[in-house]
């Protein structure tokens, strides 16, 4: 199994186009050791020529220009994408659905709640069907409910719901549904090897844990650095907790729960803006190294 980080950053990349907060004004400057990046997708492929994206960013165009595995140019029209799978309804995992318009067909998998928020509140899938023919799979969220996307046949996808809201926007937002948020466990039928995959993520709840148990890697969110990461910085009264993210630093961060699976190779992807583990070389982020956690980066890959 091989998978590509499209997008390593929260909803607004990095750096934000309206943000001077000092890791953004940083990285503009070049003041901090710090690279560009766009927001969270990945793309998982069985054999490396089939594609399988999980979450549609808004920068997706500028994802596929950057890994032409996603436009191998064998015919007049072409791609490397066989399908999608979305972890949630956020603007930053779902609007570059929007960007794949001229394809024929789209082949979408999403829990009903997903489903929905994108075809009444805002209603992206009613829009793509002027353009191209949006065919949805319905994810279930039982340990019953295993699946394989099209063109990842040799691949097992296991949703695993998670604790979190649904988007803003969602008619449903102070009422959480299951379903809204996912994680994934994605198992290769053929080694075994298997890689648990959350970009949203506040509590390691039994079935968390389980998957975190069984999987070789954990690619898991890395939103803040502390609970009060945006007040700090004069940005937001909001807490990382209550937007649907567990912090890194603090008692029960993501950083003390990684620590009882130093077996397993550990990423945190959807950075936001604000992190101070942007700066690669901030105290922080030493943290992080010592404990033997890695940063995702745009353009990073890892086989399993």
């Amino acid at each position: 199994m091989k998978i590509r980080v499209l997008g390593s950053a929260a909803g607004g990349g990095f750096p934000q186009w309206n943000c001077n907060c000092p890791m953004c004004d940083g990285q503009r400057r070049g003041t901090i050791n710090a690279k560009a990046r766009t927001q969270s997708s990945i793309a998982v492929s069985q054999d490396g020529v089939d594609w399988v994206l999980l979450n549609a960013s808004p920068d997706i165009l500028t994802q596929i220009r950057n890994f032409p595995a996603l436009q191998p140019g064998r015919a007049i029209r072409d791609t490397g994408i066989r399908s999608v799978v979305l972890m949630d309804a956020q603007i930053d995992h779902a609007t570059g659905l929007l960007m794949l318009r001229e394809g024929k067909i789209l082949e979408l998998y999403c829990t009903e709640p997903v489903h929905d928020d994108l075809s009444v509140t805002n209603p992206i899938l009613k829009l793509l069907t002027h353009y191209c023919d949006p065919r949805w799979h319905r994810i279930g969220f039982t340990p019953q409910d295993l699946f394989s996307p099209i063109g990842a046949e040799h691949l097992e996808f296991q949703p695993i719901p998670v604790s979190g809201k649904a988007p803003p926007y969602s008619s449903h937002r102070n009422d959480p549904h299951e379903g809204d948020n996912l994680g994934l466990s994605i198992r290769d039928k053929r080694t075994g090897r298997t890689v648990f995959y959350a970009p949203g993520l506040v509590q390691i709840d039994e079935r968390v844990e389980a998957a975190w148990q069984a999987a070789d890697c954990l690619l898991v969110d890395g939103t803040c650095w502390s609970d009060d990461e945006m007040a700090l910085r004069g940005i937001a009264h909001k807490k990382a907790r209550e937007m649907g993210h567990l912090p890194q630093s603090g008692p029960g961060g993501m950083i003390e729960q990684l620590a009882r699976f130093p077996d397993k190779r550990r990423v945190l992807i959807h950075i936001n803006n604000t992190n101070p583990i942007l700066d690669e070389d901030s105290p922080e982020r030493a943290v992080l190294t010592a404990a033997g956690i890695e940063v995702a980066f745009d353009g990073m890959e890892i086989d399993l």
